[in-house]
C-alpha cells in the first residue's frame, strides 16, 4: 500500500509497504542482476550500504541457476540472503536487447538464449511462473520495450499487445498467488506504460493500464538512446495520468542529475547498473562531481575518493591505492569502487527524501544539479 506523506510540487515523499517491509520513497533500486551486486557486493553489504530494494533479472535467472532451482532453494531471499523487498524485471527488455533472433506473436515471444543458442518463448504466463518462482516482493508485467524511432503504426499496436498482455499477467498471477505451495502469494504486480516518444499513445496507454487498479505502474521505454530533454518531456506527459495513490517507476534512470529531475516530476522508483558499472571502470559519484579515479593525478593522493563521504572504501583507503587497484585490475578495486558508488546513490536518495520531509528539495535541486554533473 502507498502511502504520501509530504508533496514538494509534484514532487513526493511516501512510503510503500510491502510483504517483505516498508520502502521509504523516493528509492534508489540496487541491481543484482544474477543475484548479486557486480563487483563483489553481496546481499549482506548491502545494509551497510543503506540499499532498500534489490533488483534481480528475471531472463538471467531463468537461464542460469533456473528459476525452478532458486524456488527449490526458498526463492530470491533465501537464495541470495538479502531478506527486504526486492523487485524482478519481466525479462521482456532482455528477449528484445540481447535475443540475437525473436519473432513477438500475440501468444509471446520466440528468441535465442544468449548464453548457448537455444530456443526459448517467453509470454506473460511464463513470466509470472518464473517471477512467483523467484518469489520477489515485486513482480513487473511482461511487456515489449520498443525501440527509439518507432513508427507510430507499429507502435500503437505493440502498445495495445502489451496491454492484452498485462491482463494474461494479472490473471496468471491471480491464479499462482492462490496455490497452497506458491513461495509469495502476496506479490505484487506492476504495470508499465509504453508508446515511444508519441504523446497520445503514451497518454493513452497509461490510461488503459492506470484503470486496471494495480499496485504499482512503471514508464518503461526510456533510456534507450533519446535525449535526456526528451526523456523528461515524456515524463512531464504521462504523469498526470498515473495513479496519485500508486507508486510510480522509472525504468532503467540513471544519472545522479537524471534521478533528481525525474523526482522533481513526481517519480518514485529507479533503478540503473550506472553506479556498479561505471565504478567498475573507475568513474566515481562524489558530492564534487564525477571522479576519474585512474587519471595520472591521483597517483599519489592520499585523501579518500571523498571527503565528504562515510562509505567503507572512503573511510579505509586513498584515491591513490584505489587508482592502483584498478589499474592492476586487481578484484579488491571493482568491490571498492562498487561500494562506494552504491553508497552514493542510496545516500542521494536519503538527502532527497530528508529534503522532502523539510520542503526544501527545491534548493537541494538548484544547488545539486550542476555539481553532481560537473567532472572534476
Amino acid at each position: 500500500m502507498y502511502t504520501l506523506q509530504k508533496q514538494e510540487g509534484r514532487a513526493r515523499r511516501g512510503e510503500f509497504r510491502t510483504p517483505h517491509g516498508v520502502i521509504q520513497l523516493p528509492v534508489f533500486m540496487n541491481v543484482a542482476t544474477a543475484g548479486a551486486i557486480k563487483g563483489g557486493v553481496s546481499s549482506f553489504d548491502l545494509r551497510e550500504l543503506k540499499c532498500q530494494v534489490e533488483l534481480c533479472n528475471t531472463y538471467h535467472l531463468h537461464l542460469r541457476p533456473g528459476d525452478e532451482n532458486v524456488r527449490k532453494m526458498g526463492g530470491l531471499q533465501a537464495f541470495t540472503g538479502w531478506r527486504g523487498p526486492m523487485l524482478t524485471d519481466s525479462g521482456g527488455f532482455q528477449v528484445f536487447s540481447l535475443a540475437k533472433l525473436r519473432t513477438i506473436t500475440e501468444k509471446g515471444v520466440n528468441f535465442q538464449s544468449h548464453l548457448d543458442g537455444r530456443r526459448i518463448f517467453m509470454g506473460p504466463e511464463e513470466s509470472m511462473r518464473i517471477q512467483s518462482n523467484l518469489g520477489s516482493t515485486i513482480a513487473m508485467a511482461f511487456d515489449e520495450c520498443i525501440e527509439n524511432p518507432a513508427a507510430y503504426d507499429y507502435t500503437a499496436r505493440s502498445i495495445d499487445r502489451t496491454t492484452r498482455w498485462l491482463e494474461r499477467c494479472r490473471a496468471e498471477l491471480d491464479r499462482l498467488g492462490a496455490l497452497p505451495d506458491t513461495i509469495n502469494p502476496r506479490q505484487m504486480l506492476f504495470g508499465i506504460g509504453q508508446g515511444a516518444t508519441y504523446d497520445e499513445l503514451r497518454i493513452r496507454h497509461m490510461r488503459e493500464i492506470a484503470a486496471m487498479d494495480l499496485d504499482g505502474y512503471a514508464i518503461g521505454g526510456l533510456a534507450v538512446g533519446e535525449t535526456v530533454e526528451e526523456m523528461y518531456r515524456i515524463i512531464d506527459v504521462v504523469e498526470p495520468h498515473m495513479p496519485a495513490d500508486k507508486p510510480r517507476y522509472l525504468m532503467g534512470v540513471g544519472t545522479p542529475a537524471n534521478i533528481i529531475e525525474a523526482v522533481w516530476r513526481g517519480v518514485d522508483f529507479f533503478d540503473c547498473v550506472m553506479p556498479s558499472r561505471n565504478g567498475r571502470h573507475g568513474t566515481l559519484f562524489t558530492w564534487e562531481g564525477i571522479r576519474i579515479i585512474q587519471n595520472a593525478q591521483y597517483e599519489t593522493d592520499p585523501l579518500p575518493v571523498d571527503p565528504a563521504c562515510d562509505c567503507p572504501t572512503c573511510r579505509n583507503h586513498s584515491r591513490a591505492y584505489l587508482r592502483h587497484l584498478l589499474k592492476s585490475k586487481e578484484i579488491l578495486g571493482y568491490r571498492l569502487a562498487v561500494v562506494h558508488n552504491l553508497y552514493f546513490y542510496n545516500t542521494l536518495m536519503e538527502r532527497i527524501r530528508e529534503n522532502l520531509d523539510k520542503g526544501t528539495f527545491g534548493d537541494f535541486r538548484r544547488e545539486m544539479l550542476p555539481l553532481l554533473a560537473r567532472r572534476i
